[in-house]
């Protein structure tokens, strides 16, 4: 394989920004043709090049043909691992970005909702019926008839607050409408990361901008790699059967344990996911402390809480929402991406 296989795409190579690795092989990979997209000096015409992008489309070229001839990795991989599959990994990290700036703008004017937002998208979740591999994170908790059953109760104003979201979400998306099993869930990620960033912020006595530097020194920011690529979940289009999820103010702490261990989680995601199951976290925790399979588990995450960076309890409150969001869900790694404009050559100026 020699360099001109590479170097003879040049004309329409995009020059490459920094990407976001993923640490999992899963996400696939699909095959494609390089593009590339010059705009002048930040407007809409797509009609000049600077040298500086040819000399970047060079490096690039050059780069990624060292790589496949020199690669242990089989070629198959290295031709499926092209820019195309890149340039929709870059559309969509930037539409998942612009999302979570809209939702944390949402919950900074509205914080009162943090809690009904992290139920709302537990209960979303737990209509997962493991046998029959159907319900899960899929949205269905959007419709009238779910959403005014009596273990959603108090949760229709997260719902409205999500509903406004997409409403700004889709008028800015290029790719298509955000579907609202991914909003729901990002937006119990906001939710979570406003409760770890208030917590930063008490430790340094009411301080925002001190606090701010906590939680982006100790913070668990790094964490969420793998609940970020899961983005591209289906609507489902009727509500989920009844009887799935438990009203969690009346359920025993049993019954509580039997759903999450029924989901395929058990007593210590159930401990470390307690400020999902009611607005009062500590009287929340004081009833599973009861049991002898929960108490362990809530006493480490409250041990946790008191620490400076707070690792145990925000890593494994992390792990266990990814996996919850997951559950049942076939993600689509394309969603939201989108045809790059083709250039008109003949108005290239070199």
């Amino acid at each position: 394989m020699g360099l001109i296989s590479f170097l003879s795409t040049v004309p329409t190579l995009l020059p490459i920004a920094p990407l976001p690795s993923y640490s999992s092989s899963r996400c696939p990979i699909h095959s494609g043709t390089i593009s590339c997209k010059i705009d002048d000096a930040g407007s809409h015409e797509f009609n000049v090049v600077r040298r500086r992008d040819i000399l970047n489309c060079f490096g690039a070229a050059i780069s990624m043909e060292l790589v496949a001839s020199s690669s242990p990795i089989s070629s198959p991989f290295i031709e499926a691992a092209n820019a195309a599959d890149l340039i929709q990994r870059r559309q969509r990290s930037d539409f998942q970005s612009s999302i979570k700036m809209t939702l944390y703008k949402a919950i900074k004017a509205n914080p009162e909702l943090i809690s009904p937002l992290l139920t709302l998208a537990l209960n979303d979740s737990m209509t997962y019926d493991k046998p029959t591999k159907t319900g899960g994170p899929n949205g269905s908790i959007r419709f009238s008839s779910e959403i005014e059953r009596p273990e959603n109760k108090g949760l229709s104003a997260a719902l409205s607050m999500v509903e406004e979201a997409k409403k700004e979400i889709d008028s800015y998306s290029k790719g298509g409408p955000i579907s609202y099993s991914d909003l729901i869930q990002l937006a119990a990620q906001s939710a979570v990361k406003s409760t770890f960033l208030a917590s930063a912020i008490r430790k340094c006595g009411g301080n925002e901008e001190k606090g701010n530097l906590l939680y982006s020194a100790y913070g668990s920011n790094g964490q969420w790699g793998l609940f970020d690529r899961n983005f591209g979940r289906s609507d489902a289009q009727e509500p989920d059967p009844e009887g799935r999820v438990p009203n969690w103010a009346t359920a025993s702490v049993q019954e509580m344990k039997d759903k999450f261990i029924a989901i395929g989680l058990g007593p210590r995601q159930l401990a470390v996911m307690s400020a999902f199951l009611g607005p009062d976290q500590l009287a929340t925790e004081a009833k599973l402390a009861t049991d002898p399979d929960v108490v362990k588990w809530v006493e480490k995450y409250q041990r946790s809480r008191e620490t400076v960076s707070e690792t145990d309890y925000e890593v494994d409150l992390i792990t266990a929402l990814t996996k919850m969001s997951g559950l049942g869900q076939n993600i689509n790694y394309e969603a939201y991406s989108y045809a790059v404009p083709k250039i008109d050559f003949k108005k290239l100026k070199l």
